[in-house]
């Protein structure tokens, strides 16, 4: 009848059968692929820059902080706009990331000898290892640092090899992907059964998702809003006692987090409801379960879709797309599509170089709406009720289909809405987006950037004459020899993010070639991908390739007016079609004809 799709099994806790002979490639709550051995201080777990005297070439590690401040920070006014691609495309980016990866961080918030809370203890000691700062940093409220908690180790690994009896096999610290790798749209479905039924409409006869049962945008639906009550999202100061609007219920927990973000999960949520509604129209005979899968997996479809045609090519550019990905030859059953740790923790982590400080949100003529100002980044973290009150789900679309994102420039980094204001849930005060990546791929054993250069075939840079044919701007190679002293020292998030652009691309060689090949993987190793043979009919294949972002905002929202291509920066109106001539798939090609006791299946390829 219909092709299988991505069943989520209630015994295993994981997407199954995507290999037969490899079940857990790919699985949730396994451990990210290394792609190089760990670099550890101690060869087990113990991140570079544990140890205050450990000497790398010679010389000590930077303090991630000060890295952050001479080299990654850049003023809010200092920003360079984007002149081709759309602040749809850093959301983009983020929701995909989302779908791909999620790196749980220890439960405990103290250290396991001691039992210090880690916001009050500036000691290096499991699972705390903060970010050390200068007396007279920003950020320090009065301490020596900035709490940092690291990532959890997978079972048996590290110091946890122990607990397992591994005491003769030195096996390295690993972390978790508590995702699916594959590019399933989990940030619609959850990566659990768990999370899968509390998203579920279980009641509906039409296979629908959860929607918010208090709110409505315009006849258009809110995510749910999540379980605990009160959650911990920011309110509206100017609410009434007794007035909340909680956190909102995802596939990823992460879906709060800022409104451009919750913008992508609502969409998304309404185009499962709207396919669902429009399957079971046609095909009266088909049960609510039915409905629900069929529309999940062309939800999973065009995630993948978007990301590989539309998405990563501008990222990569062209020549490494070519080089890297390639076209399709159909699914490799020897080829791992688990994430790998320097993709989530590194390479992907581009995408914060490309935010703006500002969002906006704009009227049906593309234009400033003085009843929604603009706000700066900060003011919108962990703030559904910005979605909620001041406009619904429109407006901010319009912003990001309208404004440029950030460029990616090597000497204006990370805005300082990151670098000074990054509001996050667990801690009382504002953290640095910057230093927590490098710490992070410090904790996770990454090697040095050279390192990962060799392993992509490209030339290992020894001096600073070497660094300056990576990098065009010879102050910021000037302010990274003076604080790395070595281009071996240098951590690869910040060694790939400052390197040139590739022609056509928003990335240099190393990041360029470690996407290339995460996302070669996760197409090749994944057996459900919608090209692959017996997933979709030929018919139904041909439909989806007509789909596109565009299509789904118009079909999703209010918005009348877009660009063809949603990640493309166009002036408005001359740059924008009508939603009457924006292309969009045909849902006939899965209609079946039911007659009692036979079922005749039109559309076959």
């Amino acid at each position: 009848l219909r092709a299988i799709s991505n069943v989520i099994d209630s015994n295993c806790l994981i997407i199954i059968s995507h290999s037969f002979k490899h079940p857990r490639w790919g699985a949730s709550n396994t451990a990210l692929a290394r792609w190089l051995p760990p670099s550890y201080e101690d060869g087990l777990g113990q991140p570079r820059g544990w140890n205050p005297g450990a000497l790398y070439n010679g010389v000590q590690l930077p303090l991630v902080r000060e890295v952050t401040r001479k080299i990654i920070h850049a003023s809010n006014e200092a920003v360079t706009e984007d002149n081709l691609y759309s602040d749809i495309i850093m959301a983009w980016g983020q929701y995909i990331d989302h779908d791909i990866a999620f790196t749980p961080q220890s439960t405990s918030r103290t250290t396991f000898l001691t039992g210090v809370e880690c916001q009050r203890t500036c000691e290096n000691q499991n699972p705390c290892f903060p970010i050390q700062v200068t007396t007279n940093d920003t950020l320090s409220k009065g301490m020596d640092c900035l709490p940092f908690y690291r990532s959890s180790p997978a079972c048996g690994t590290g110091d946890h090899g122990v607990l397992f009896g591994n005491l003769s096999v030195l096996n390295p610290r690993q972390q978790i992907n508590g995702l699916t790798s594959f590019l399933d749209a989990s940030t619609v479905y959850g990566s659990t059964p768990a999370a899968e039924n509390k998203l579920r409409n279980l009641t509906s006869s039409e296979g629908l998702l959860r929607v918010n049962l208090k709110y409505s945008d315009n006849s258009q639906e809110y995510l749910p809003f999540v379980d605990l009550i009160p959650s911990p999202c920011a309110q509206d100061s100017s609410a009434s006692e007794g007035e909340r609007i909680e956190c909102f219920l995802a596939g990823d927990s992460r879906s709060s987090e800022v409104t451009s973000l919750t913008a992508m999960h609502t969409l998304w949520l309404r185009e499962h409801n709207r396919l669902a509604r429009a399957l079971k129209s046609m095909n009266r005979h088909w049960s609510p379960e039915t409905v629900y899968q069929e529309a999940r997996k062309i939800v999973g479809a065009l995630h993948q879709i978007i990301t590989v045609r539309d998405y990563i090519p501008k990222i990569i550019g062209p020549d490494a797309f070519n080089q890297y990905i390639g076209l399709y030859r159909g699914y490799d059953p020897t080829i791992n599509p688990t994430v790998s740790n320097i993709f989530s923790t590194a390479a992907f982590r581009f995408g914060h170089a490309t935010i703006q400080p500002i969002v906006k949100r704009l009227n049906a003529q593309y234009l400033d709406d003085p009843e929604l100002p603009n706000l700066h980044l900060h003011e919108v973290f962990f703030s559904p009720w910005r979605l909620i009150k001041e406009g619904g789900l429109d407006p901010l679309l319009r912003g990001l289909l309208a404004h440029s994102a950030k460029r990616q420039v090597q000497d204006q980094l990370l805005n300082e809405e990151l670098t000074e204001k990054l509001f996050v849930l667990s801690d009382n005060g504002s953290l640095d987006l910057a230093s927590l990546n490098l710490q992070r791929g410090r904790d996770h054993g990454l090697p040095g950037y050279n390192d990962w250069r060799e392993f992509c075939g490209l030339p290992k840079l020894e001096t600073e004459t070497d660094l300056n044919t990576v990098i065009n701007n010879q102050q910021v190679t000037e302010k990274i020899m003076e604080l790395y002293h070595n281009p071996n020292n240098i951590d690869v998030w910040l060694g790939g993010l400052v390197e040139d652009f590739l022609p056509g691309a928003r990335t240099g060689p190393l990041f360029a070639c470690i996407i290339g090949k995460q996302m070669k993987a996760l197409r090749d190793g994944d057996r459900f991908w919608w090209e692959n043979d017996n997933v979709f009919t030929e018919a139904q294949k041909h439909e989806l390739r007509k789909h596109s972002l565009s299509r789904v905002i118009c079909e999703n929202t209010g918005i009348s007016e877009v660009p063809v291509d949603a990640f493309q920066l166009g002036k408005f109106p001359e740059d924008f079609n009508h939603c009457d001539n924006i292309p969009g798939m045909n849902l006939e090609a899965w209609r079946e004809i039911h007659e009692e006791g036979n079922l005749v299946i039109t559309n076959l390829s």
